[in-house]
């Protein structure tokens, strides 16, 4: 084999070149099925020369694959679409925490973790999207459905579609409801939605907007970028789509809608740490920042940065008002969720 040159500053050839090469790299373990996140890896290689190996899993598949690995996980960067899914990890010992004044200045402090006495924070949300209601504007009134706890309603019976209690979407607020009603207010509330159900739950957020544009039933529970998606379509069908359904923001005159967020942090083992915190505050940069907006539809966590997605200056011309329960109560309320949704039968 033909020797390559070593430079005089490196006593090791092998361990220069892997030094090189590691400076050159980042691994990321991503829960964002998005395609149009393409263009967020692609320009961030551009920026600075680094590669990006990807790895897409969901997030629960995420949290199991760092946990089996332990130290000899090759990853830099976690990103999770789920609020409680970051707490666990953070709770799960997975993430290292982050010193960036960037971050720390770019992000809110309700929408990143809680930082350690030396102000370094486990992970930060990038984008925030909100669990609303759509209805059939020809059966339904808007007032029957401007909260959550309406869902479970016995004048809504036979009117819900919903995708399965058990998918973070829906666990996130389900642990919400459950710490403003309480355990049994909520459990009667989760079995008052199984009673209401047009049919077992299935599909993802686009088939229950779907379904109720066709009739198959009269309300859904979507995250609000799917139908973003929806609005800004050309597509005949799809205009016929928005031409059906109405959009509430639940609860504004109450604890306020239910928002969840995406988000990012460093493996608590990786391999090219200071490259996956310059990764961080890329996401926090406004032209990524943006990119969330124009190309998945989620409102920038980013203050004061403006927005051109007609879309989401349609959903939200006179805002709404969001809750502000601890992400780290809505993620332990979660397995007391996951065993009342098992006794009411909500699959």
């Amino acid at each position: 084999m033909t020797k390559k040159y070593i430079p005089a500053t490196c006593a090791i050839w092998l361990a220069c070149t892997a030094a090189i090469a590691q400076d050159q790299v980042l691994n990321i373990y991503s829960a964002r099925h998005y395609p149009t996140d393409e263009a967020l890896y692609s320009n961030f290689t551009k920026a600075t020369s680094i590669k990006i190996n990807r790895v897409d899993a969901d997030d629960a598949g995420i949290l199991a694959r760092l946990k089996a690995e332990g130290a000899a996980s090759p990853a830099d960067v976690i990103l999770l679409v789920d609020a409680a899914r970051l707490w666990k990890g953070e709770i799960e010992g997975l993430f290292q925490p982050v010193q960036s004044k960037m971050l720390m200045d770019a992000i809110p402090a309700h929408l990143r973790g809680k930082p350690n006495p030396e102000g370094a924070v486990p992970w930060f949300g990038f984008s925030t999207r909100a669990r609303v209601i759509v209805y059939d504007k020809v059966k339904v009134a808007k007032d029957d459905v401007d909260t959550y706890q309406k869902l479970g309603d016995p004048k809504n019976k036979g009117k819900l579609c919903i995708r399965s209690g058990s998918h973070p979407y829906n666990l996130s607020l389900f642990g919400a409801v459950t710490e403003h009603l309480g355990a049994q207010q909520a459990e009667n509330w989760l079995r008052g939605m199984v009673d209401n159900m047009a049919r077992s739950p299935k599909g993802g957020d686009t088939d229950q907007i779907k379904a109720v544009a066709s009739g198959e039933c009269s309300i859904a529970v979507t995250n609000s970028y799917y139908l973003a998606r929806i609005m800004r379509s050309e597509k005949p069908e799809d205009k016929a789509i928005m031409d059906r359904v109405g959009i509430v923001f639940p609860n504004q005159a109450s604890w306020g809608t239910h928002v969840n967020i995406a988000g990012g942090a460093v493996a608590k083992n990786a391999k090219n740490p200071a490259n996956a915190v310059k990764f961080l505050e890329y996401l926090a940069s406004p032209s990524a920042q943006e990119h969330f907006a124009n190309g998945n539809n989620e409102w920038p966590a980013v203050k004061d940065l403006k927005i051109k997605n007609s879309a989401l200056q349609a959903m939200t011309s006179s805002g709404f008002k969001s809750e502000t329960i601890p992400i780290s109560i809505v993620g332990m309320n979660q397995v007391k969720v996951q065993q009342m949704l098992d006794r009411v039968g909500f699959k």
